[in-house]
């Protein structure tokens, strides 16, 4: 059953070997090989009174050669990295085998995860037979049970005597190793940086710096070259994306001013048509004054005219001031004539005075106002 309740080992230090060795893969080959000072590894074992040499890349193994150990010629050797460039670009590692080494698994306590070495100096004689300054010994963390609180460690070692001998042989022949391990728990070459070291400092081969931080930077270059193309794309985009905000919100500010405007302009138009309406609604004072001028005889004046709202009152004097209500009623602009007070008689003009209301209509209004 999955335990959600462990923690999660993370090796940072190895995440970032792995990570840089599959980056240097994006790389072109021709360029990894020329700032790699290392293609592949030449091992050495030691066998009886022999070293067998042998070459391995990207996991394929190819036998080279075998050097007696008891006529150390140093030439043979040099004339092998010669004879091809990955040869002598190869880092060369010591390989114990048969019965030169010992290979025990050990449980620690998860508090010595830290200093693994430490504790088994002053341990080592509980789980070997050996004592300390008898061997040369490495460990290799395999598993954390946190659950039991301990953790699973492999102790490699291998007699100084014996080591210390094979060394010398090979400083002999001019070799110099930058590790050794041991057949039955060889290291992983792909990821060796990782693994174990028998391999006194002592004996160890000097490398050169100035490859590895030209990879390095050509590999953080890579990187950052790669981080650009997922970023920059993100970043034009969230830079188009601002400036078509950026222009979508000027244009709604300009859209509000326009709507505003086309408010104003259709309160002035309706302003304006309920103007032409009420204006259009009766005849003008012109119309109603030429049609009064035509209809009404010259025998009958006026006194007072008053013309509001649609109604006409006229005063005057006539001498027949009934026939008024039936002229008025036969023009097609007058409606509903009607007198207002009782028909009184001057007593000097002998003439009829009257007052009439009279409704204006629109009917005939644009004929009249034709004339």
């Amino acid at each position: 059953m999955l335990n959600l309740n462990s923690s999660i080992d993370m090796d940072f230090k190895t995440f970032l070997r792995w990570w840089k060795r599959e980056l240097s893969l994006l790389m072109p080959e021709k360029l990894r090989l020329l700032v790699n000072s290392q293609q592949g590894f030449i091992v050495v074992k030691p066998i009886a009174n022999q070293f067998h040499i042998s070459y391995i890349n990207n996991g394929e193994s190819q036998a080279l050669c075998q050097l007696s150990r008891t006529e150390l010629l140093p030439q043979y050797f040099q004339e092998l990295l010669a004879s091809d460039e990955k040869f002598a670009k190869a880092s060369v590692l010591l390989r114990l085998s048969g019965a030169d080494a010992l290979l025990k698994e050990v449980l620690l306590p998860i508090a010595a995860k830290d200093n693994i070495q430490q504790v088994l100096v002053y341990e080592l004689d509980r789980y070997t037979p050996f004592k300390t300054e008898q061997v040369y010994f490495a460990v290799k963390p395999l598993e954390t049970l946190a659950d039991q609180g301990l953790i699973r460690v492999m102790l490699v070692l291998t007699t100084r005597e014996l080591l210390d001998g094979v060394c010398e042989d090979l400083k002999s022949l001019g070799i110099a190793p930058i590790f050794a391990d041991y057949d039955a728990f060889a290291n992983d070459l792909d990821y060796y940086h990782g693994g174990y070291n028998l391999l006194p400092e002592r004996y160890r081969q000097k490398t050169a710096k100035t490859p590895g931080l030209i990879q390095s930077g050509l590999i953080g270059l890579t990187a950052l070259l790669g981080i650009s193309v997922l970023v920059l794309p993100l970043w034009f985009q969230q830079n188009t994306v601002n400036t078509l905000t950026e222009k979508v919100l000027r244009i709604e500010k300009e859209a509000k001013k326009i709507k505003q405007m086309q408010a104003e302009v259709d309160a002035v138009i309706k302003e304006t048509q309920e103007l032409l309406a009420e204006k259009n609604a009766m005849p003008p004072l012109v119309v109603v004054l030429n049609t009064l001028s035509t209809i009404i005889k010259d025998d009958t004046s006026l006194a007072y005219m008053q013309y509001a709202d649609g109604h006409l009152q006229i005063q005057g004097e006539s001498p027949a001031a009934s026939t008024l209500i039936g002229v008025l009623e036969e023009s097609e602009l007058f409606n509903n004539a009607r007198f207002v007070s009782p028909v009184t008689q001057d007593t000097i003009s002998k003439l009829e005075r009257f007052q009439i209301t009279v409704d204006v209509t629109k009917k005939g209004g644009g004929d009249n106002h034709g004339q």
